[in-house]
């Protein structure tokens, strides 16, 4: 799998936990890892056959901008869903920096990696699996690890 990145987007919002917070816009950057496969873009040289970097962070400047919200972890979860649902990626790494949050700390966050519905699911699938190939009365009468 190819990622295409956004590294460094820097968003006002308004984000917090105390009162003074929820009265005013603060700094946060985003740097966001998508992942894709590039090669159908890169044979034809069109944005419509890539993922197309600036619209995912047209979306994100829009919804961030207008949010609000308590916590990082929160704001972290909906821009990531915005990617999955939105741009049909199917994996996300993004890091959420709420710049100048702690004094003597160049900032503090999260960094959340999530996959869409049909990469979960072929997770889930593979993890149902496990055990491919045993019959179910091998896998009762094999000896348990922990019983050993």
């Amino acid at each position: 799998m190819d990622i295409v990145f956004i590294k460094g987007l820097r968003i006002e919002t308004v984000i917090g936990i105390y009162d003074w917070e929820k009265a005013i816009r603060q700094p946060v950057v985003l740097d966001i890892e998508m992942g894709t496969d590039v090669r159908r873009g890169a044979i034809s040289d069109k944005i419509d056959d890539a993922l197309d970097y600036k619209a995912v962070s047209k979306r994100l400047k829009q919804f961030v901008g207008e949010s609000r919200f308590e916590l990082v972890e929160t704001l972290a979860e909906r821009c990531a869903a915005i990617i999955l649902n939105e741009f049909s990626v199917p994996w996300v790494r993004l890091s959420l920096n709420k710049v100048g949050a702690v004094t003597d700390a160049e900032g503090v966050g999260v960094i959340i990696e999530r996959e869409g519905a049909s990469e979960a699911m072929g997770a889930r699938s593979d993890a149902a699996n496990d055990g491919a190939g045993i019959a179910d009365d091998e896998r009762e009468s094999a000896p348990s690890m922990s019983a050993q």
